[in-house]
């Protein structure tokens, strides 16, 4: 069930799910419209900004507001738009193929040495125990995605399931730092979530999503490392989360989502000494061309400020002097 926008008007408490942990969360009214945009057109929402803006949570933060089931996956290098699709286990494959070429013989004796998912089946070697779904597959069909993982050795990651949740709500994917990868996963991309559905090896339907179930919103991270292909960016809605301009908006602005993630834990005085700090850290950090500190960092900060010091503001501004280096000035320059 959707969150009332009117609650919205208060920092939210965002359960944790998986390997995330729970944490507070202040929306905006252009990320809610960016991501009303995307959910009314049907288009995947691409999150532009520099690390440490809330990107990643902020997709958490529209499956929480939409009252979806979240999913995430996080992109490298080598990664490719089938391993999002589904991935086959050719080498568990190979490995129980090399087993029963060793055994030499069938029956209980077979069976006892397969996973329970391969037991009872006429071939054990069926290519379909071996193809798990990917991201998008549960994205797409969580009720199909269900059945086959039940079928397969269960070798790629079943996202968690909310409570009183179903298919009927939908689903938020999370295609976090695209920018890492080779130009052909964004355009591989870009034809699967323009056709709605893909085909997966060893099945005869495609994957896609139920009739009367919502479209999934896709939400697809940036850093802007590598730039991404036109006619992708063509092809989403587009949201830039930018610090503000101007040192004293930018210094107001992270003391509010200090409030916002540490409350009265965390005095004012140490909050907006932090802020300054970290504004004086980004303008040295733009002249030596290094990367700059963001809010990650400044929420880092608090955290171990907290953490040492407790309540006590002038134990927490002496901790704050203290551990500041070590979480804002991660770069220096070489003599």
């Amino acid at each position: 069930m959707a969150i009332p926008e009117k609650v919205l008007t208060e920092p939210v408490t965002l359960p944790k799910t998986g390997t995330w942990p729970e944490t507070r969360h202040q929306f905006d009214e252009k990320s809610l419209w960016a991501i009303k945009a995307a959910v009314a057109a049907e288009r995947p929402l691409l999150v532009r900004g520099e690390p440490g803006t809330g990107k990643s949570q902020l997709a958490r933060a529209a499956a929480y507001y939409l009252g979806r089931a979240f999913i995430s996956e996080v992109v490298h290098s080598r990664s490719e738009c089938q391993d999002l699709q589904y991935y086959f286990d050719a080498v568990a494959r190979l490995g129980a193929a090399q087993t029963l070429g060793l055994i030499g013989a069938v029956g209980d004796t077979i069976k006892d040495l397969l996973p329970d998912s391969e037991r009872n089946m006429k071939n054990p070697l069926d290519p379909i125990c071996f193809l798990n779904p990917g991201a998008l597959w549960w994205a797409f069909n969580w009720t199909a995605a269900e059945k086959q993982y039940a079928k397969s050795n269960k070798a790629a990651r079943r996202p968690e399931k909310p409570v009183d949740w179903t298919s009927e709500q939908g689903t938020v994917l999370l295609i976090d730092e695209i920018d890492k990868a080779d130009a052909d996963l964004p355009n591989g991309l870009l034809e699967t979530l323009g056709n709605g559905s893909f085909s997966v090896p060893h099945m005869d339907e495609p994957v896609q999503v139920n009739e009367g179930d919502p479209v999934p919103l896709v939400v697809i991270t940036t850093n802007e490392e590598r730039e991404l292909p036109a006619a992708f960016i063509r092809r989403c809605m587009v949201l830039h989360l930018d610090l503000p301009k101007g040192d004293d908006k930018l210094i107001n602005w992270l003391c509010e989502r200090g409030k916002v993630h540490f409350g009265d834990q965390c005095h004012m005085d140490v909050r907006k000494e932090a802020a300054t700090q970290l504004v004086k850290d980004r303008k040295e950090a733009e002249k030596l061309n290094l990367p700059t500190p963001g809010q990650a960092e400044y929420l880092d900060i608090l955290r171990a400020v907290v953490g040492i010091a407790k309540e006590d503001k002038d134990e927490q501004l002496k901790t704050l002097t203290a551990i500041s280096h070590f979480a804002l000035v991660k770069y220096e320059r070489v003599p």
